[in-house]
């Protein structure tokens, strides 16, 4: 079978041994990716952004094109104008912003939203796209609730004071934002993972503790994940892929690991099943090239070479 090669618009490639383990899975078949800048330190200036993007291309497989689309780490200090450099200068395509304390290697996330205030109005003016994890991180929010009540306390605000901003509601697990983004103007979007689409929280407890199911935002009830089917398959360009593939590290004597190894082997299986024929949003120009599938076997890693990642 011959298809355009997608784009994935969510992608964690790491750094160090890890990424020369795991980039060429994503550009063996996508032609660009929006990179996430989570690293440790974090991706937050031009400079960080342009040496990431060349360790990227570096361990690309011979004779493979792939683009890597870079982002900007957003914190309560970064200086607006370095985010519009970046971005004028073509070195960063988004900005992520992550709440503090909300994911993997968010300690120097945002804090108070209304502190980026005046970074957002320069990216709202310019036609910068905002990336965000959706998720309070008040430790009093049932952790299934935090999607839903970053939606009431802090999205439905910032949308409203920057309603020209282009707003990305990365990852979403529930139906209230599905309802959200399906309200909301031409600006905001909203990405779907094939593993939100693919399971409901009951696979994390099928048998006992099964910690590969395990992911920030967290899998949800089976409504949601319905809800997020009929969005997936709705035609609608408020919502595509986002495959979001967090390589992680498993601790020894604790096995604690994310979401099966990449999501290598069901990642077109999933958006096949799930009828995504659409996935693309305002970022994205249409598919370029064209990739042809074949069946080959694949069997995961016995063993790891990395061990001291934290999970998405």
């Amino acid at each position: 079978m011959t298809l355009r090669r997608p784009d994935d618009w969510h992608v964690h490639l790491r750094d160090g041994p890890m990424l020369a383990s795991v980039v060429n899975y994503t550009a063996r078949q996508f032609a660009r990716a929006i990179v996430m800048p989570n690293l440790s330190p974090p991706i937050t200036t031009i400079a960080a952004a342009k040496a990431y993007r060349d360790r990227i291309l570096a361990a690309l497989e011979p004779g493979r094109v792939f683009q890597p689309l870079m982002t900007c780490y957003l914190t309560d200090t970064i200086e607006a104008s370095e985010v519009e450099h970046g971005f004028v200068e073509g070195v960063f395509t988004a900005c992520k912003l992550y709440p503090a304390h909300a994911t993997t290697n968010s300690d120097h996330g945002v804090t108070d939203v209304r502190k980026i205030y005046p970074v957002l109005e320069v990216m709202q003016n310019i036609g910068m796209p905002l990336l965000l994890h959706g998720e309070v991180t008040d430790r009093h929010v049932d952790i299934f609730d935090r999607e839903a009540v970053f939606i009431e306390r802090i999205l439905g605000k910032l949308i409203r004071d920057f309603p020209g901003l282009k707003v990305v509601f990365e990852h979403i697990t529930t139906v209230d934002a599905v309802a959200f983004v399906e309200a909301g103007g031409p600006n905001l979007a909203a990405t779907i993972t094939p593993h939100h689409l693919a399971i409901n929280r009951n696979a994390m407890f099928e048998g006992g503790i099964r910690p590969h199911f395990y992911c920030l935002p967290v899998a949800k009830r089976e409504t949601h994940r319905l809800a997020l089917r009929r969005a997936a398959t709705s035609g609608s360009a408020k919502f595509f892929l986002a495959r979001t593939p967090p390589p992680c590290g498993r601790r020894q004597g604790v096995g604690v690991r994310v979401r099966g190894n990449l999501q290598r082997p069901s990642r077109w299986k999933a958006m096949r099943r799930c009828s995504m024929k659409r996935m693309r949003s305002g970022l994205s120009k249409p598919f370029r090239q064209k990739m042809v599938l074949a069946s080959t076997a694949w069997h995961p890693m016995r063993a790891w070479s990395f061990w001291s990642d934290l999970p998405v």
